[in-house]
């Protein structure tokens, strides 16, 4: 039978549960991290507690006001859908020098500036870095906010408690430490305590709170998932550096559309929000090459036009190559299957390269059709028709199914002055753009509508 007790023992770095005490975690390998789970010993009966409450019918459930602070910055708000919702709390993940504390000291700036009381928390680094970036990024000396460096959670909470600010700048959670915590800095356990904490504060007091987060080599925020369980906004950073644009994509918003996009473009006086955003990922309509085909994306609530860019070149291996960028692998995989299979394209001694141009990703399946059109340019050396964009989701049979917003799609096409689009057949759309619709049904149809 299964142990019905709270465990004695918990493991501080990976939250193993254990019965009795080890030496070395068995799942993450870390040797004397197994400590007193003292929750074991103040585990309350639920029934007792169930004495102190009672159900309440959905028709007498409060309603909420979702109270909004604009930040002055329009890609920024959008992501978050429409601006701060007061007592909400924020979680910002990136790689290092994506741009997160910039984008966080600009919008910190702006906010004081229109009479938002701002306290801005830095536990990586110290007060003179801090206003060495100010300076350059042009923030007026008289702004009212107020920065402190600090990585005591302790000491936070008192000041949050003393200086009742409206927004509350964590940079970042990782850097917090407890003195009643018998864990490290950047430990799960201690990181899931101080955002437990900023979130009772959050709710109680109804001050919003932003949280940068690090990342992992695989991309995800470090530390464990229950953190972006417990927030109301997740938000990457992304963007290569090479690049001069930076992106922040929603992935959870409990308060509007998640796969929102906010797109801005590195200067050097901080991030500056871009407002042509396609001219970034593609070429101009009449001037796509051999290998590539325009696939309108539809991010949030978005358009935006990319390049999908393609090389199939003879192998000098037994086993050819399949590198993918920027698109999910396994999807990519398997729409060359289906050309192999419906079309009769042997790709079997040839290496496959394929690339979403300017450091963006995309993972709708919408792509699937941009995908066919670039591979079959680079195999028979020949560009897509000018000014010809492309846009379906392939099923296993080769049929050419429908995708969502076809009509924001197709006004970003236009605006870029395309003249034709290849869409599924079974769309329906007012087309009032002035675009060509040619449509397909199945893709042993789309060769002699490519070239």
């Amino acid at each position: 039978m299964g142990r019905n007790k709270e465990p004695d023992y918990i493991c501080i770095e990976c939250d193993t549960p254990y019965y009795k005490w080890i030496g070395r975690c068995t799942s993450c390998g870390a040797w004397d991290s197994i400590k007193e789970n003292k929750k074991s010993s103040q585990k309350k009966s639920a029934a007792i507690a169930g004495l102190n409450y009672a159900p309440i019918p959905y028709s007498e459930l409060p309603r909420t006001n979702e109270e909004r602070i604009e930040t002055g910055i329009d890609e920024f708000d959008r992501v978050l859908g429409g601006g701060l919702v007061k007592g909400s709390i924020i979680l910002l993940g990136g790689e290092p020098g994506v741009g997160k504390s910039t984008i966080l000291l600009q919008v910190s700036a702006k906010l004081a500036n229109s009479g938002v009381k701002v306290l801005y928390i830095s536990g990586e680094e110290s007060p003179a870095q801090v206003k060495l970036r100010g300076e350059r990024l042009g923030i007026d000396e008289k702004s009212g906010l107020l920065f402190l460096g600090e990585t005591s959670l302790e000491i936070i909470l008192a000041l949050v408690e003393s200086e009742k600010p409206d927004l509350l700048i964590i940079d970042s959670i990782q850097t917090v430490r407890s003195e009643r915590s018998g864990t490290g800095a950047g430990s799960a356990t201690l990181i899931r305590e101080a955002t437990s904490a900023f979130l009772e504060s959050a709710k109680r007091d109804g001050i919003t709170y932003i949280l940068t987060g690090h990342v992992t080599k695989e991309g995800i925020i470090a530390g464990p998932k229950a953190i972006e369980h417990m927030v109301d906004t997740v938000l990457y950073f992304e963007g290569e550096k090479k690049y001069d644009h930076r992106i922040i994509r929603t992935t959870k918003n409990r308060f509007g559309a998640v796969n929102e996009l906010g797109i801005f473009e590195m200067r050097k006086e901080g991030l500056i929000q871009a407002d042509d955003i396609s001219r970034y990922f593609i070429s101009t309509a009449d001037q796509i090459s051999p290998g590539a085909a325009v696939f309108p994306a539809h991010e949030g609530t978005r358009s935006l036009l990319v390049e999908i860019q393609a090389l199939v070149s003879l192998s000098n291996y037994s086993t050819p190559r399949r590198t993918v960028v920027g698109m999910d692998y396994n999807r990519a995989i398997l729409v060359l299957a289906v050309l192999d299979k419906q079309l009769g394209l042997n790709l079997s001694d040839r290496e496959v390269y394929l690339n979403v141009a300017g450091g963006v990703s995309i993972y709708e399946p919408a792509v699937d059709l941009a995908l066919t059109g670039a591979v079959l340019s680079s195999y028979r050396n020949q560009p897509v028709a000018e000014s010809t964009a492309l846009l379906g989701e392939l099923s296993l049979t080769g049929e050419v199914r429908g995708v969502n917003g076809i009509e924001d799609r197709l006004k970003e096409l236009a605006h870029y002055k395309f003249k034709k689009v290849i869409i599924p057949d079974s769309v329906s759309v007012n087309n009032d753009y002035g675009l060509t619709l040619i449509r397909i049904r199945h893709i042993n149809t789309l060769l002699e509508k490519l070239f």
